[in-house]
């Protein structure tokens, strides 16, 4: 097999990976099981995962439970920690307690309290550009809408921000050199940012086909874009800007809403991106997938 059919595949095993983990990421994930699933040795298996998302499987899937559980805190008051550990895939509280202290450095009781807040503007204030100056949110009322299947290609990255820069010219030149006409750009957050840092959040910028075709010999994997219930907020401002509307959405919007954040990662869908077009400002919707609580 030739090297790009190979990081291809690669690629596409990686994305199947993760998709199994977000939905099953309440329950205690067998390894050995997810390895048989795909049919690969468990040596290869955790091997292709390090080589395409830079770290090891227990590690993304520890970070995934302590992010649901972190949202659930929140938008889940109702629900008691041990709910909320199992609701996570946590067989003991007490492992929640202590895996959720070690990222955070709070128990889940400080969170649920207010600890977020101070934990989420830390995490902002690393990003140069910003601003804590609230915006008025408030009178924003999200549309919920239905996201229908589709096909992405993209570039992964780890960090996100003016980095990202680079990436989306290389996907400018991709759509170029394969006369593509009708699509559109989207970034995808496989972290909440407003609770990792900038350099540890793994992100993707990808193009978006209106139709539904697969393009031969491209040297960029693909995947099928979540299709289910969103929550769609309009955006426009400075990139840095876009952080504090998702802050907002998750320490304002789902808290006093009938909905809650799921494991499936949200994304931001652009009508105008200056890293893309060089045109001086973003417009954009900002996509949560959600339930119905």
């Amino acid at each position: 097999m030739h090297k790009k059919e190979t990081s291809l595949l690669h690629s596409k095993i990686a994305n199947e990976m993760m998709n199994y983990i977000n939905t099953y990421i309440d329950t205690a994930i067998n390894i050995d099981q997810m390895a048989m699933e795909f049919n690969i040795s468990k040596f290869h298996f955790h091997r292709i995962f390090k080589e395409q998302m830079g770290e090891n499987i227990y590690a993304s899937i520890k970070s995934i439970r302590l992010q649901k559980a972190s949202n659930l805190l929140i938008t889940n008051q109702a629900s008691t920690i041990s709910k909320i550990a199992f609701m996570c895939g946590y067989s003991s509280q007490t492992s929640f307690l202590r895996a959720f202290k070690e990222r955070f450095c709070q128990t889940p009781k400080q969170w649920r309290k207010g600890g977020y807040k101070e934990y989420s503007n830390k995490i902002l204030n690393l990003c140069p550009k910003i601003s804590l100056v609230k915006q008025n949110y408030f009178c924003m009322e999200p549309e919920i809408i239905k996201i229908e299947k589709k096909v992405a290609y993209y570039i992964r990255q780890k960090g996100h921000g003016n980095n990202s820069k680079k990436t989306w010219q290389k996907l400018k030149a991709w759509v170029y050199t394969n006369n593509i006409k009708e699509y559109f750009q989207i970034g995808i957050y496989h972290d909440n940012p407003i609770i990792t840092k900038p350099q540890d959040c793994h992100y993707l910028a990808a193009i978006v086909l209106n139709e539904n075709e697969i393009i031969e010999n491209t040297n960029l994997p693909y995947f099928n874009l979540y299709s289910g219930l969103c929550a769609k907020f309009s955006f426009e401002g400075k990139y840095e800007d876009i952080l504090k509307l998702i802050q907002w959405v998750y320490h304002y919007f789902l808290p006093n809403s009938a909905y809650e954040a799921t494991t499936i990662p949200s994304y931001i869908k652009f009508s105008k991106n200056d890293f893309f077009d060089n045109n001086g400002k973003f417009v954009a919707k900002y996509y949560v997938p959600v339930a119905f609580s």
